[in-house]
Formats: structure tokens, sequence, C-alpha cells
């Protein structure tokens, strides 16, 4: 397998809060950092910069990439192109929605930068010998000459984080995200497929935004937690492998890490990756409430966990709050089985689960706007996940 053998840098910079002359100066200091922007940008190039956009949320609610980054960023990139968009494929919504509802969009127009829709996309071969053959990648992502992955600092139900290797999901182009929740159900496969699109599109700089994190029901229903920091590395891996460290999770039970490092993308061992700016001492946070379970790709017990008969015993599953849900639909819209995996007789009922079908791929918790669906851990998982820990 092919492994990383030279130190990663990864930047670590504080700033407490969304102040705009604050994030300006911690930007500035992380590039820095880095050796500047000038290292990523040309003067010619068409530089795409790449938001997390989950779906319609406002800022304050820490669901997608906050619009103070995204000044700062573009303010950095304007000073060495005069060429720069800005675009994503939101799980649920338009493009043009979450762009104005998250604030990005006025900080756009503002500089006028232009919004552009991943929608339409372009198959691409995976060349190396993989597990994904075959991609179909947005245009305008295939198009730029620089990607800036813009990503945010959040757990995830499937994942257990989405930091950067997860953000680059989004260059997908639209239902093809569903395709491959479909096809590679299991997290150590999906976690491999994110690991070759990011191989494949090829970013050339990763920021994470944890001035405010999110910790618990991520990506979209969890509580916000002051993380106080800033990332940058051009490894999205040991980027994501430090953000596992702050969140006191071990990297290897991330499976990005766990086969980013096997498939060369980037570092997980520390010894391997060069901490610069703050320390990381100073962010960690012991209690953060994050998924620490045993599904883990490299864990002995993950061939069992994939077995049907065993499955619904043994995983954890999607289980919606009556009190909080108004019946409006969006899960089943988005459950990508056929036949769907929730369902409901009418509008006015609520929708049901039929587990032995559901692939627990979370897609509908991660996009319910109302945050009404939860996972729950079955006991005798919790028993497993006791033990593993």
């Amino acid at each position: 397998m092919n492994k990383q053998n030279k130190k990663s840098k990864v930047a670590l910079v504080k700033c407490d809060s969304y102040d705009q002359e604050k994030v300006n100066t911690a930007i500035a200091r992380g590039l820095k950092l880095l050796g500047g922007i000038e290292q990523f940008i040309k003067p010619e190039d068409y530089v795409l910069l790449k938001p997390n956009f989950l779906s319609d949320h406002p800022p304050e609610e820490g669901v997608t990439t906050h619009p103070g980054v995204f000044r700062a960023m573009v303010k950095q990139t304007l000073e060495v192109s005069d060429n720069v968009k800005y675009g994503d494929s939101p799980g649920r919504s338009s493009v043009e929605k979450v762009a104005k509802v998250s604030g990005l969009q006025e900080v756009a127009e503002e500089f006028n930068i232009k919004l552009k829709s991943f929608e339409e996309g372009q198959e691409v071969f995976y060349k190396e010998n993989g597990q994904t053959r075959k991609f179909k990648i947005a245009k305008e992502v295939l198009a730029s000459d620089t990607l800036i992955n813009l990503a945010k600092f959040k757990t995830h139900n499937l994942t257990r984080i989405t930091g950067a290797v997860k953000n680059i999901f989004g260059c997908v182009s639209g239902l093809e995200k569903a395709e491959f929740h479909l096809k590679l159900p299991e997290v150590a496969d999906f976690s491999k497929m994110l690991v070759e699109l990011c191989l494949l599109v090829k970013p050339k700089l990763h920021i994470i935004d944890g001035i405010m994190g999110m910790e618990g029901n991520g990506p979209n229903a969890g509580n916000m937690r002051p993380v106080n920091v800033l990332l940058f590395s051009k490894d999205p891996v040991a980027l994501d492998t430090v953000f596992a460290k702050i969140v006191n999770l071990d990297p290897e039970k991330v499976g990005t890490n766990y086969y980013g490092r096997e498939l060369g993308l980037g570092n997980t061992d520390l010894d391997n990756i060069e901490l610069i700016g703050d320390n990381i001492d100073d962010f960690i946070i012991e209690d953060y409430d994050v998924y620490r379970g045993s599904d883990a790709s490299c864990h002995p017990l993950n061939p069992i966990l994939r077995m049907q008969f065993l499955k619904n015993w043994l995983s954890r599953k999607p289980v919606i709050d009556k009190q909080d849900c108004i019946k409006c639909g969006a899960c089943i819209e988005q459950c990508p089985t056929d036949p769907k995996s929730l369902s409901r007789k009418t509008k006015n009922d609520y929708p049901s689960y039929n587990y032995s079908s559901c692939i627990r791929c979370y897609c509908c918790q991660e996009i319910c706007p109302e945050k009404a669906i939860f996972v729950k851990t079955p006991m005798i998982r919790k028993v497993i996940d006791h033990f593993y820990n």
C-alpha cells in the first residue's frame, strides 16, 4: 500500500469569535504559517472555493461554513487571482437558497464572486487500483485550477466527524451522492470512496472552521460548542487527524483517516505531522460528544457488524422524535433505498422505518429540517462499545 512518509504541516490558529477582524487576522496568520496564499494560487488560476453547504440554515446554527471565514478567504484569494468563484452540491434545497440563508451570498455579492452549481457532472474514472472505478464530478470542480476546501468542524453519525475529507463529497454532482450511499452502505467502504474521491479531485488547500463546532447529533442537528480554532493544511488526513485529537477521539476510528493513510492521501501518525501555530493542548475537549463506538474500519469486529442477520440487533438506527416531527416528508424523499425504508400511509401520519431494508446511511437524520431524527444505539451495541473503548 502507498503510505505517506513526508511530514505534513497542520497549522492551528486560535480564534474565539466570528468578529470579522479577528477572523481576518486568524486566516491571514494560518496561511502565512503554511507559506502564504501564493503557495496555493497563481495569478492566472481559476480558484473555486468549496464551503460546507449541507442545507439551508443560518450561520448561527453552525451547519454551514460561516460567512466570516468565507469573507476572509475571498479577500485572501482575490489578492492573487481575480477569477474566484464558489459552489457546492447541497443535500437539501437549492444551492442558491443555501447560499442566501447561510449568509455567503451577501459576501459573494459584495466582492462580485459568482455562485456555481455543482449539479452538472462529468464522468471521471479513478485510474488507480481502487474500490471505486467511476465518479460523476461537478464540471466546475474539473474546470478549476485551484480547489480550496472550506470545511466545518462537526460530528457525523456515519463517519463520526465531517471535516476536510468528508466535505469533498459535495464535489460529486447532484443525485449521484445518494447512489454512493446505496452502493456503499458500510462505513468502511463509504470512507474508502471518500478518500479515493479526494485523491481524484486534489484540493490544494483545506481549512476547517472550528471557531464554533457541532457535537452530538451532527452534522445538522447537533449542539454548538466553542472550539475556538481554525485549522489549515495541504493534507486533509492530517487535518482530520488533528480534528480527532482535539475531540479526544482515536484518529484510527475515523474511516477516512484509516484509509487515507493506507491509500497514501495523508498522515495519521502525529510523529509525521508537524503542528505549527498555537498549541494543540489548548484546544483539546475531552468530553466532546462524538460517537466512539465499535464500527471502526480497522477493528476486528467490523466483519461481524456487516452480517445482515445481526445488523438489526447490533447497528445504530435512526429514530424519529414525534414531538419535533412536523410530518414534512423530507426524510422519505431523502431516503436512497428502493423501495424506501421510510414510509407513511397518508400525509397526516408520521413516517415509520422498515429497519430490515434501512442501510443506516443516516441521510434522513442528516437532512431533517426540524432536527427531529436522532440515532439510537442498541443496548447490546453499547456493551460492545464499552469493551471496545
